[in-house]
């Protein structure tokens, strides 16, 4: 009974990080290696119970989805759909060493674009205009690192699209939320038939996800865009500094 009361509020605790900032697989794998789920099954069981509440938030954020950079969100989804098949069958052939050793230094990267974000862009704008095929070629790394893992994929979608088109955050949070759900997707799929996921751990964590991402949603969409990028770069400061303790010490 512990456990599913822990991997319920964990999945609630996620649910609403991803639907507010990302950073959700902060809570929900160590949750599920707290109760015996060795780490890559973790991943996948992880992926397929938050996936649910990012589709939660996804129906409430659907009308703020927009082009991005001026690529059309149809083609944002195609190359993130494409990213998201490649990542999750490239974890699926990762050692646990590689898996945890590289996680950090990723979220490191993250964290620095975010808060260099707006700096960043406007230097961007003043010496080149962003093209298709070199955005395309981002989000296609960004859906294939969430297949792969997706712990911050949320937050590197902020950081690497404020950095190239200087909009604000809040504003890109629906179009985000999307893109996140669509690489977790195809991910699940590819889980469910390799048969990596632990399901008895997998449900209560689910319902859970499924609540704190509808919720979530609803407080993102009322938040000023200053609160929001605070809590986004919090997250991601925290998310970091957690993976690099738990690679290293």
């Amino acid at each position: 009974m512990y456990d599913i009361i822990l991997l319920f509020l964990a999945g609630l605790l996620a649910g609403s990080m991803n639907a507010l900032a990302g950073g959700g697989s902060f809570v929900s794998l160590p949750a599920l290696i707290s109760v015996g789920v060795p780490s890559v099954a973790a991943n996948a069981t992880s992926t397929l119970a938050l996936f649910p509440g990012g589709m939660a938030s996804s129906w409430v954020y659907r009308d703020g989805v927009k082009s991005v950079c001026g690529v059309n969100a149809i083609a944002i989804a195609m190359m993130t759909v494409a990213g998201g098949v490649a990542g999750s069958v490239l974890l699926l052939l990762t050692s646990s060493k590689v898996f945890d050793g590289l996680l950090p230094w990723l979220l490191l990267v993250a964290t620095f674009m975010l808060a260099a974000g707006p700096r960043l862009s406007a230097r961007l704008r003043t010496q080149t205009r962003p093209n298709v095929l070199a955005f395309a070629t981002v989000q296609f790394f960004l859906g294939l690192y969430g297949g792969y893992f997706g712990g911050a994929v949320g937050l590197m979608m902020l950081a690497a699209w404020s950095a190239l088109g200087g909009e604000e955050i809040k504003s890109l949070n629906p179009t985000r939320m999307v893109m996140v759900t669509a690489a977790n997707a195809v991910a699940v799929v590819v889980f469910v038939l390799a048969g990596a996921i632990v399901w008895q751990e997998c449900i209560p964590m689910t319902t859970g996800a499924v609540i704190g991402g509808w919720i979530g949603a609803h407080i993102g969409r009322r938040l000023p865009s200053p609160v929001v990028r605070v809590l986004t770069l919090a997250v991601a400061v925290l998310t970091t500094t957690v993976f690099f303790s738990r690679a290293y010490l």
